[in-house]
């Protein structure tokens, strides 16, 4: 009778792969909204199969003192390189070609 031979850790396991191809936004400017309601704009540096993010020239949109559910565009922290977590991601989108639109759901 032959033994089998385990060679590692993850022998027999598939790789993890990840559920969004992050490869095409390379180099470019992205917007994310954590949990929470944090957002920011940053170049994407690097990703793994579980989406964290390394964002280069990263910048924070801060909350308005006045009506905190709504964003300030002009309200801004430049936070540089970071890393974020995966797990906290709510929202990933590319930064140009984005655009609000009216929501085709209120009935006016």
């Amino acid at each position: 009778m032959a033994e089998k031979k385990t060679g590692g850790f993850n022998e027999g396991k598939r790789r993890k792969e990840s559920i969004l191809d992050m490869s095409k936004y390379m180099d470019k400017q992205i917007r994310v909204k954590f949990a929470g309601g944090r957002e920011a704009t940053g170049i994407l540096k690097g990703y793994d199969a579980l989406l964290n993010l390394v964002l280069d020239n990263t910048v924070e949109y801060l909350r308005d003192s006045d009506d905190p559910s709504k964003l300030s565009e002009e309200l801004t922290r430049n936070l540089g390189l970071v890393v974020c977590r995966g797990t906290a991601l709510v929202l990933i989108c590319p930064h140009d070609g984005v655009e609000a639109i009216p929501n085709p759901f209120i009935t006016q």
